[in-house]
């Protein structure tokens, strides 16, 4: 039986957990060749193994190291086609524009923005050869910030703004681009922010998790696998064409 992806290479960056784990994991299960990436050796290399891809340890905020993944993905196999930029950071916590810490504030930049746009311009050249795809990780809260985590929801409006400027470069090279924006979605970052939130509060975990399922229209959270569907329907032809676009999986928060 063939697979949607037979044939076709990916590289998914934060591909050790969560979203990236589940979007590495169904995109192998398709007939895709995944390179892992992350900057915890010992966890992509597992999830790597389990799914007989890459795993290349790599800081997107580091352009030496995003040089040198790519450079291993074309070493590899001679091709990309299709480039997921999972990797991301919190934003540092809860903060108001008062009491910003420019630390966490560069840092969710560094990681959330020019990681990105670091991946994306060494991809282009692999995938220019023969056309391909990006997806890019944004979020709900670029659509529509959470109150006191502007660090986060101001590095996700510009994947999304940056989504659009890219793609409408680099759709004559046969090259599509797209933004995906979950909600809240159930993964282990998820679960120890709300242990965070509950140990400052006083309260339960599992008061403060049905809390902000409840914020959706489907009153639960999104799961890592949902998320990872979006990814392959953006991945593979059925959306040939889409670029340039959004799609949101919040389970209709906003």
């Amino acid at each position: 039986m063939t697979g949607l992806l037979d044939g076709k290479v990916a590289v998914i960056t934060g591909g050790g957990t969560g979203i990236g784990e589940a979007a590495a994991i169904l995109l192998a299960a398709e007939g895709c060749r995944v390179v892992v990436s992350g900057r915890r050796a010992d966890v992509i290399e597992t999830v790597a193994k389990d799914i007989s891809g890459l795993a290349v340890a790599a800081d997107v905020a580091d352009e030496g190291d995003v040089a040198g993944l790519f450079k291993a993905c074309d070493d590899a196999h001679g091709r990309l086609d299709i480039l997921v930029n999972n990797a991301g950071f919190g934003g540092g916590g809860v903060m108001g524009a008062a009491d910003m810490d420019m630390d966490a504030w560069e840092r969710t930049f560094a990681v959330n923005v020019r990681g990105v746009m670091l991946c994306i311009k060494h991809a282009i050249p692999l995938l220019e050869r023969q056309g391909g795809t990006i997806v890019n990780v944004a979020s709900i809260a670029g659509i529509k910030p959470n109150m006191r985590q502007i660090p986060y929801g101001a590095s996700k409006a510009a994947v999304i703004s940056l989504t659009r400027a890219v793609a409408d470069e680099v759709g004559a090279l046969g090259i599509r681009v797209n933004a995906i924006c979950p909600g809240a979605v159930d993964t282990p970052l998820f679960r120890a922010n709300a242990a965070e939130r509950s140990a400052r509060t006083g309260g339960k975990v599992a008061d403060d998790v049905k809390r902000i399922a409840g914020l959706s229209s489907l009153g639960r959270l999104t799961t890592c696998e949902e998320v990872a569907s979006g990814i392959l329907f953006l991945a593979t032809e059925a959306s040939g064409s889409v670029t340039g676009t959004r799609l949101v999986m919040d389970a209709g928060k906003v």
